[in-house]
């Protein structure tokens, strides 16, 4: 049987129990099926089956078990839903891509600089372990390079960048480097002692993106997009404190507790005229001065 097979089979195992838990007999008939459409022989014993799905936990990290009272197996998500929906989202995104035919006549990809990526598994590592790291860092708005020590302590996404969280040494401050901007990157054997109070989900509670806070308390933010604007926002929230106040065929007012950052301003910004933001009135100055001065420039 070749690795080719073998890895197909995989994905159609994946496949099925995604849409449903099914039980060993289901499964088998559906790769039975499968099998006479690619013209491969997918079906395996249940010695084999299970051997598989320990391939497939090792290779995609994606844990299927078994229900002995129902006799089904099935994806596990509840650890944490969110890390898994994003494995699922990575395997979907390997399959697409991991076509024989050339990928320039079907997928258009976005042209952009390297995000860094290449850090990730370096960077967990030293977190797991402690290990302080060393590199090299040039802001976005600043031409000069800068060396840095500091103890990573968690990795955070936001808007597709990937960002190390991470005490530096310099001053003793938790900041955040996006990985495209960080070169030079060397993990050290000296140990630093993970901060008992800090929690990466706390940290970022009242956070959009990942400017730290100006404020000393988060503030509450009232914005009112149109009805068409709104089934954006109702599909993909602003942000995790957000609350439905109205929800009308005019317009959709929803409530949100975070800190107002200039990224949140910029964000708000996007919208144009499909928001209005109704409080705080800081915010609305904010927004007022902004437009007031793109006006200006015309």
């Amino acid at each position: 049987m070749s690795k080719r097979e073998s890895i197909s089979r995989y994905n159609l195992i994946i496949k099925k129990l995604r849409k449903q838990p099914a039980t060993f007999s289901t499964i088998d008939e559906y790769l039975a099926f499968e099998s006479e459409i690619q013209e491969y022989n997918f079906r395996v014993s249940k010695r084999t089956f299970q051997r598989d799905l320990e391939d497939i936990r090792s290779i995609f990290n994606i844990d299927i078990q078994y229900d002995f009272s129902r006799k089904i197996y099935f994806i596990d998500t509840d650890d944490q839903p969110e890390v898994n929906d994003r494995i699922l989202e990575a395997f979907d995104t390997f399959n697409a891509l991991n076509i024989t035919d050339r990928l320039s006549n079907y997928i258009h990809f976005e042209k952009r600089r390297p995000q860094g990526t290449e850090h990730l598994y370096g960077l967990l590592h030293a977190i797991k372990n402690q290990f302080q790291i060393t590199f090299t860092y040039q802001k976005y708005w600043d031409d000069e390079v800068s060396c840095r020590i500091a103890e990573p302590l968690a990795l955070k996404e936001f808007k597709n960048r990937w960002y190390i969280i991470a005490n530096d040494l310099k001053d003793n401050r938790i900041k955040s480097f996006a990985l495209d901007r960080l070169i030079n990157l060397d993990i050290t054997k000296k140990h630093f002692q993970f901060p008992v109070e800090f929690n990466v989900t706390e940290h970022f509670r009242f956070c959009f993106g990942i400017v730290s806070p100006n404020e000393h308390e988060p503030q509450e933010v009232i914005l009112s997009f149109n009805a068409f604007q709104g089934k954006y926002i109702k599909s993909l929230p602003l942000h995790e404190s957000q609350e439905i106040i109205v929800d009308s065929k005019e317009e959709l007012l929803i409530k949100l507790k975070l800190f107002v950052t200039h990224d949140f301003l910029m964000e708000i910004l996007s919208f144009g005229d499909n928001v209005k933001v109704i409080k705080p009135e800081s915010l609305i100055e904010e927004v007022k001065s902004t437009c007031l001065n793109v006006v200006n420039l015309y």
